[in-house]
């Protein structure tokens, strides 16, 4: 089972990019984030067209994600995760691999940029009421897989100049303490855990020439539980999608299953 994450920036406006990856790559099921749409809008004929059913938590103009699959999913959740905001960040449910019953959730952390201002605060605390979500749900779920754009740069393996970012949102020791916290748990970051010394990246900012000077960051992520490990035959980053026209500012990254 292929299970891709991608943050578009938009869904309707990359419809021609999603149906071309779709098409090329395959994804049994396929998380999407950011997709800046209210359920109401959101193209689930087009996306019916290409065999996947859709599940929806979204916001007018902005956040926004989505779970894709070319299976059955079961018990969908959305906004479980306490925010005083009211932002459509989470989605998960539940699917049925072999003999097993897998949690998937999808997941938009905050970007916090600025720091030193509310939007800052509001990133601590939603990583603060998920991480406790999670550590919940890992206790029902020996079987548990989440993935999604995280905005957070482990290491500095996973960006292109860390004294860049030493004072960003994304890569402030407070924060990659949740990074931290994730693998104290038990959850493993099955990318960096399959490819130690690799410098790849999942976003390339649109400005300054980024993806084609390889200007990059690592922030889109799977982790996943011990049990699922032994299932994983691959996982990788595919920067194919950023370099086409009007692309999404992030790449899909792929996990496959056995």
């Amino acid at each position: 089972m292929k299970i891709s994450s991608w943050n578009v920036n938009s869904v309707r406006a990359r419809l021609d990019n999603i149906k071309n990856y779709i098409e090329i790559s395959e994804p049994d099921i396929l998380f999407l984030q950011e997709i800046k749409t209210e359920e109401k809008n959101f193209p689930f004929d087009f996306f019916k067209d290409l065999k996947f059913e859709c599940h929806v938590n979204g916001q007018k103009a902005y956040n926004g994600v989505s779970i894709l699959s070319k299976k059955k999913l079961i018990n969908i959740e959305t906004n479980i995760v306490k925010d005083n905001l009211n932002q459509a960040r989470y989605i998960s449910s539940d699917i049925k691999f072999g003999k097993n019953l897998i949690k998937l959730v999808n997941v938009y952390v905050p970007n916090g940029n600025p720091i030193n201002t509310l939007k800052y605060d509001y990133k601590l605390n939603w990583l603060s009421n998920f991480t406790k979500l999670i550590e919940k749900i890992k206790k029902n779920y020996e079987f548990l897989i989440i993935g999604g754009d995280f905005n957070i740069i482990p290491e500095d393996i996973d960006v292109h100049d860390p004294n860049r970012y030493k004072n960003d949102a994304l890569f402030l020791p407070e924060v990659r303490e949740y990074y931290k916290k994730f693998i104290q748990m038990g959850l493993i970051d099955i990318f960096r855990e399959k490819h130690p010394n690799t410098i790849e990246y999942s976003f390339w900012d649109y400005f300054a020439n980024s993806f084609k000077r390889n200007n990059g960051m690592r922030i889109d992520h799977f982790f996943i539980t011990e049990a699922i490990r032994k299932k994983v035959k691959s996982i990788s980053i595919n920067k194919k999608p950023r370099s086409k026209i009007k692309p999404s500012d992030h790449t899909p990254i792929e996990l496959i299953i056995t």
